[in-house]
């Protein structure tokens, strides 16, 4: 666990900086969308009613929750939970790509030498129990999301701030190790909640043990009723603080928000034709095109609605973890990678609905093709003895199955691959020069996964591989995932148009031994260690890039993940007679938390006028 230190070489330095202009937005480039004064977001309706239910599903894994504490890193909280209760410093605006607007924070000042950022609280914030929110909350904040009883992500990404201090009540800065332009959107993204939170008989407990405490937050809206094992309920604070801000306006529109919970996606499903709540995104093609049928379809009342995002791709991918002996080969990675014949899967089973996943930063700037330029070179000359094999040539492309090429000619690249790396077939079975025989295993916590998985496994058996499905419940999912049990796993991860300090928890060295941090894949690499830090430093975007593009490089030509596919759109079904919603859609809608903040109810409830 790294320890935070207070420089006070650095404290000197910032203390004696000129003074710096404070400002109602911080934008990470060019100047925010929103000018000093602004009435609203552009994509909500200021008019909106206050009022009614929303009913939808949870978008979590698991099926039911332990805990309110979403931030410790044992047991699953309820879905929404954090957006719901806790506010930030800045918000995000979600029709630009990285400017963020005050909220908690009246104004943002950054020093001309970026080494801190300042923030100016409202007056007018307060909790849930009706205390002001104060500088020594986001320093109590800042520091617990910085302890030991916190999930090791928070550590990973705030690893360049050097400290909070509070300059009065209402007035907190934050001091950067070095100058970095990323630093004051991320410390203003700290979820902040009460220092009250989990005291007991007037001292505070670990903060670990902090579980079924009810949260205190500022947001616009607490805990209401909880079925536990089947829904909760999100109940709008009648003395939200918030209502009249800017970024506010137009929001946290329904008076309840109820998130049900079902065991499977037959009983989510059934549940939706059958009225049980009012929107539900799909992430299934087969479902979306073949199983929303029925009554409410035919009346209307149930829609289904497509909705395009210039959102990133983001690289949901199969990782192989490369702690294991057999996954540490490059070329054998390379060879699991060519058995998958995504076209085939594309076409018949997800009915032309994806696009594949082609590295990390795709859908943005940041997005890598061709040859590296000299900016790219000079990052990874240094590292050159110790790079994957053709990090430094053309970019490479996912295998393709179709045009000219062909799974047949793939299997026979990947039967290569593995006779240069050791690896023969004998009596059907690929077998090392010890006689081991390649037997991976996939890991996953929903039985659906093996409609998807089968094809691969099949071409992995032509090569004598065998890949076995090993599904088990979502706890024990999380628990091995955490220690790093596994061969294979399938990851989400959404993508940014600004990556910087957050994918040292994703392939940080820092991560790698580290129980419960998300190095899925175990790397350990120096010069990826330091094309993160050169991220994480550029001043600007002619700084950026070249770093972005060389840790693309790398970790693309290491073979550490397996592309899958992504969609550009968010698919949801939503009962038309019971919500309505903004004409706008924003260009980085987040699905389902678009709808919850900015969508509203239908009164009276029925079918919408022609």
């Amino acid at each position: 666990m790294r320890h935070w230190m207070i420089c006070s070489l650095l404290l000197a330095s910032t203390s004696l900086s000129a003074p710096a202009r404070a400002d109602h937005a911080y934008a990470l480039w060019g100047k925010p969308l929103y000018p000093q004064g602004f009435s609203h977001f552009s994509y909500v309706n200021p008019q909106a009613p206050k009022g009614g239910e929303l009913r939808l599903v949870s978008n979590l894994r698991y099926s039911t929750f332990d805990k309110y504490n979403p931030f410790t890193l044992k047991g699953s909280p309820p879905a929404y939970l954090s957006e719901m209760l806790f506010e930030t410093l800045l918000t995000l605006s979600l029709d630009e790509k990285a400017t963020g607007y005050g909220l908690l924070a009246e104004d943002v000042s950054v020093a001309p030498d970026g080494l801190s950022a300042t923030f100016k609280l409202r007056k007018q914030a307060r909790f849930h129990t009706g205390k002001p929110v104060q500088a020594q909350d986001v320093k109590h904040s800042f520091e617990t999301l910085n302890s030991k009883y916190v999930a090791p992500a928070y550590q990973s990404l705030l690893i360049e701030v050097a400290g909070c201090d509070v300059l009065d009540d209402r007035t907190v800065r934050f001091r950067f190790k070095k100058p970095n332009r990323d630093l004051p959107l991320i410390v203003g993204a700290i979820p902040v909640f009460s220092r009250e939170w989990g005291m007991e008989q007037g001292k505070p407990k670990p903060f670990d043990q902090v579980v079924m405490d009810t949260p205190i937050g500022s947001g616009p809206y607490k805990i209401g009723p909880v079925k536990f094992g089947k829904d909760i309920t999100y109940v709008r604070d009648p003395l939200y603080w918030g209502n009249a801000l800017p970024v506010r306006v137009g929001t946290a529109n329904f008076e309840r928000i109820t998130v049900n919970i079902y065991k499977d996606n037959t009983a989510r499903l059934e549940a939706l034709k059958a009225g049980e709540f009012d929107l539900m995104r799909f992430n299934s093609a087969g479902d979306w095109a073949r199983r929303l049928y029925g009554k409410r379809f035919d009346s209307g009342e149930l829609k289904k609605g497509v909705f395009e995002t210039q959102l990133p791709s983001g690289f949901q991918s199969y990782f192989l973890n490369v702690r294991r002996p057999m996954l540490q080969d490059q070329r054998v990675r390379e060879a699991l990678g060519l058995a998958m014949d995504y076209e085939w899967m594309n076409r018949q089973m997800f009915y032309g609905a994806y696009r594949r996943v082609r590295g990390l930063f795709g859908n943005t700037d940041c997005e890598t093709r061709g040859e590296p330029g000299a900016a790219e070179l000079a990052l990874l000359e240094p590292f050159k003895s110790g790079l994957p094999e053709g990090t430094l040539g053309p970019m490479t492309e996912p295998p393709r199955t179709d045009g000219d090429s062909s799974l047949r000619a793939n299997l026979r690249r990947a039967q290569q691959l593995l006779r240069e790396a050791g690896w023969t077939v004998k009596d059907g079975t690929l077998r090392n020069s010890q006689g081991q025989a390649m037997v991976l295993e996939y890991l996953d916590s929903s039985e659906g996964s093996v409609r998807v998985l089968s094809p691969w496994m099949r071409n992995l058996e032509k090569l004598g591989i065998t890949l076995k499905l090993r599904v088990v419940d979502y706890a024990l999912y999380q628990q091995r995932a955490d220690k790093y049990d596994y061969d294979i796993i399938s990851l989400n991860v959404p993508g940014t148009h600004n990556p910087g300090q957050e994918y040292a928890d994703l392939f940080g060295s820092a991560a790698v031994d580290q129980e419960g941090a998300s190095n899925y894949v175990g790397l350990k690499s120096p010069a990826v260690d330091a094309m993160i830090a050169a991220m994480a430093s550029a001043k600007t975007q002619e700084q950026l890039l070249p770093a972005c593009h060389a840790l693309e490089r790398i970790i693309v030509h290491g073979h550490y993940l397996i592309p899958q596919w992504y969609s550009t759109t968010h698919r949801m079904v939503y009962d038309d007679w019971r919500l309505a919603r903004p004409v706008q859609t924003p260009a980085y809608s987040t699905g389902e938390l678009w709808a919850i903040f900015t969508w509203w109810a239908r009164q009276p409830p029925g079918p919408p006028a022609k």
